[in-house]
């Protein structure tokens, strides 16, 4: 549905020359919603808005739908209002002077190609979709900053484009409002099995609401895959670190098991480590652990059990934080189902799910990655996570 090539983006001043955006490829499937994750900076908005037609790119091509909008190749270049696009911002861009239902309208009503009544319908039924038709004549600006938002992707969607383009549209909302509004925006894009593009820099939104995550740094693709594939198998530190929480242990491959998995000794104890990277006896790796990938107990039942003291507990109301002192490094470790939590100092015992574990290669420049594709593994697998008792 969208394809990207070798897509550029250069800024030029009289100091220097900088690419925001580094040579991006990638497909977008039709129906899904894909998302643009990454820190400030990355270069996720501008890539949105060169799909949009917002930002003339440096090089490269996009096509819509199998037709090519930008090309410098062949000196393509579509402007917006003519590509097969709705765009919802960041601010919501409502117009004071206008009810909702005039807010919503405008994009039939400038084009003057539809009668009035075919304009009414269209926009009564777009109201309806995103739960607005008794606010229809509102002003736009009396509603709630969740109403206005729903506002603004009803006036996205009223010219029913091929692909929906989002831009941080919830960053103005508060936490609560904020969770209702993706799954809002959710239940839309499934309904109407319409493409749509989303940045965010919030990892949890991107996890929650997407079909494909693209995470971005620098310019340039760190990784993509489904939401559950980059979180649980990361295939890059940065990945690991930057989506949810990931403890990274420093180790070193004692033997390859008959199996294929890692023997990696660390710091806090040994763990056993399914991969197929090509690791050898002494090499220097890392191993990431997310915090429900631990067994904790106040008792030892296990040998290989690694002992920790914890520093400080966090109740998050459907499980408890922990921040535990092992071999010298803080671990975070997320237990669920526990009613009274644990007190600072407190002697703990824990036991790495390694099977849940990843493994990198540490390079020359002190970073991990993984240098050959991380193994296939279930998604469905449970991982061990109880209680403390």
């Amino acid at each position: 549905m969208i394809t990207v090539r070798g897509l550029v983006k250069r800024f030029e001043t009289k100091e220097a020359t900088r690419n925001v955006v580094n040579g991006l490829e990638f497909e977008i499937p039709e129906g899904k919603l894909f998302t643009l994750l990454g820190p400030s900076g990355c270069g996720k908005t501008t890539t949105l808005r060169m799909i949009a037609g917002l930002e003339r790119p440096s090089d490269g091509e996009i096509l819509l739908d199998g037709k090519v909008v930008y090309s410098r190749s062949q000196n393509v270049f579509v402007p917006a209002n003519k590509r097969p696009i709705g765009m919802v911002f960041q601010s919501y861009a409502i117009w004071p002077h206008m009810t909702v239902f005039e807010n919503v309208a405008f994009p039939l009503t400038v084009s003057g190609r539809l009668e009035r009544k075919a304009i009414e319908r269209k926009t009564m039924e777009v109201l309806e979709l995103v739960g607005l038709a008794d606010t229809a004549k509102r002003s736009a600006t009396a509603l709630s900053g969740g109403q206005q938002q729903r506002v603004a992707l009803a006036r996205a969607l009223v010219r029913e484009p091929r692909v929906l383009l989002l831009d941080e549209p919830l960053s103005n909302l508060d936490a609560q409002l904020r969770e209702r509004m993706r799954g809002e925006i959710r239940e839309v894009q499934q309904k109407l099995g319409i493409t749509a593009v989303y940045v965010t820099h919030d990892q949890s939104e991107a996890l929650a609401i997407s079909d494909l995550v693209m995470l971005m740094n620098q310019g340039n693709i760190v990784e993509m895959g489904q939401p559950q594939q980059i979180y649980r198998f990361p295939r890059a530190e940065f990945t690991a670190n930057f989506i949810g929480v990931a403890n990274a242990l420093a180790g070193v491959v004692e033997r390859r098991d008959a199996d294929g998995s890692a023997v990696v000794r660390t710091a806090q104890g040994t763990i056993v480590c399914p991969t197929d990277q090509e690791l050898v006896p002494g090499e220097a790796v890392r191993v990431f652990l997310r915090p429900e990938n631990f067994r904790l107990s106040r008792k030892r039942h296990s040998d290989a059990a690694w002992t920790g003291t914890v520093r400080f507990s966090i109740y998050q109301g459907d499980a408890w934080d922990y921040h535990v002192d092992v071999g010298g490094e803080q671990l975070r470790i997320r237990v669920h189902q526990e009613k009274v939590g644990l007190s600072r100092g407190d002697v703990v015992y824990l036991e790495a799910d390694g099977t849940a574990a990843v493994v990198m290669k540490v390079g020359a420049d002190g970073t991990a990655a993984a240098r050959s594709p991380i193994p296939e593994r279930s998604l469905s697998h449970e991982t061990s996570v109880s209680a403390a008792g």
